[in-house]
């Protein structure tokens, strides 16, 4: 798949990079005897695309993808996800020819701990201008830059730091 077709299928892909995380966890967790559930918000509006809930510890998780190599340094985050308990951000990298997950990103507190605060982030913008150019602030959207974000090698390094 060329770079190309990763933004164009970029719905397909997030999607495609989400079950594949949630594919890694799970195993994760299996092959290490421990329980974890996952579960997935029926509409998108609190800031976060999963559950998981592994030692009593509730992790409200918004993730994002890019694939190694990628240009982008930076990622939007909706302000919501910091009134969940224990609420984070998991930016996962990946391979764009193999689809092997890994580095993760990390970006929340110690389990039991809320996000950071992010009230005074810079407010995102819409990605297009409006007819006159003008692109409209985001309200509800803060950029975080990468390098607020703890680089973790494997799924178990991830693991560990959300539990």
């Amino acid at each position: 798949m060329t770079t190309r077709d990763h933004s164009v299928q970029s719905a397909t892909r997030e999607k495609l990079i989400e079950h594949l995380f949630i594919g890694e966890i799970l195993k994760h967790a299996w092959k290490n005897g421990v329980a974890i559930e996952i579960a997935k918000p029926e509409v998108d509006n609190a800031g976060y695309d999963i559950i998981l809930e592994s030692n009593r510890i509730i992790r409200h998780v918004q993730l994002k993808s890019s694939y190694i190599g990628g240009r982008t340094s930076q990622q939007k985050i909706h302000i919501s996800l910091a009134d969940k308990p224990s609420g984070c951000v998991i930016w996962v990298y990946f391979n764009e020819e193999s689809l092997d997950l890994g580095p993760f990103y990390f970006y929340g507190n110690l389990p039991g701990e809320p996000l950071p605060s992010i009230e005074s982030l810079k407010i995102a913008k819409h990605t297009k201008g409006n007819k006159d150019g003008i692109k409209a602030e985001r309200p509800n959207l803060r950029v975080i830059n990468i390098g607020n974000f703890k680089r973790l090698e494997t799924i178990s390094d991830l693991y560990q730091h959300l539990f």
